[in-house]
């Protein structure tokens, strides 16, 4: 834990002022939430499995701008980048989480792109990683934090490709929540829920695209991983 961040709870815990009694018992109470987590309402559209489940996530996905491209298995994942950086007319260059998925993409072999693995650079004009869950109940992707998927790859470049096993879509939040709890190295240090390409209307009448982070959200569904 960083100082400053050390400092900061100490002074919240003397604005509190509880006793050691009252701090223990404060402890177990959200220990018990965390060890007993109770699932919130799941609207109906929420409520949706199978191939229904990823139809309906593709299709509010799209509503929210996203670009969505099914693919048959990792093998495909290298020509549908390629693809999507030519019709963008795009760099031939990105770069890309440590996943095992995007391993077996192999890229690297691709001798028109360059890539790079690691955390992305102000002048990185595309970011590559991998989704843990997407959300039919609103198109939503799951992503969280990882030493092999740094946040900044779906934050910082300009343009964001994402892959995504339709076997990770869910129907609702509490599915995508209760996956997420299930993995080794729980709790992440940051969870991103993120619904189409950063967007603005402050200055109305017109969205704009790309104000607090990319312009362009590409969505790679990946039926076979394995």
């Amino acid at each position: 834990m960083s100082e400053a961040r050390t400092a900061v709870l100490a002074r919240i815990r003397a604005q509190l002022a509880r006793g050691s009694e009252a701090e223990a018992a404060a402890v177990a109470d959200v220990a018990a939430r965390l060890g007993r987590p109770t699932a919130n309402l799941v609207p109906a559209r929420g409520r949706v499995a199978g191939e229904a489940c990823v139809a309906q996530f593709e299709a509010m996905a799209r509503k929210v701008g996203t670009e969505v491209e099914r693919l048959a298995g990792p093998e495909a994942i290298r020509p549908a980048v390629l693809a999507a950086l030519r019709r963008h007319n795009l760099p031939m260059r990105l770069v890309r989480a440590a996943d095992p998925l995007l391993e077996a993409a192999g890229l690297e072999a691709e001798p028109l792109l360059e890539v790079r693995t690691g955390v992305p650079e102000e002048a990185d004009p595309t970011g590559l990683t991998v989704a843990l869950a997407g959300i039919a109940e609103t198109g939503t992707l799951l992503l969280a934090s990882a030493a092999e998927r740094p946040t900044l790859l779906a934050f910082l470049p300009e343009t964001s490709l994402v892959v995504l096993p339709t076997e990770a879509i869910v129907g609702s939040y509490e599915e995508a929540w209760a996956r997420l709890r299930g993995r080794p190295g729980w709790p992440p240090r940051s969870v991103n829920l993120i619904t189409g390409p950063s967007r603005t209307g402050d200055i109305p009448p017109s969205i704009e695209l790309g104000a607090h982070g990319p312009k362009r959200l590409i969505l790679f569904l990946v039926d076979r991983v394995a």
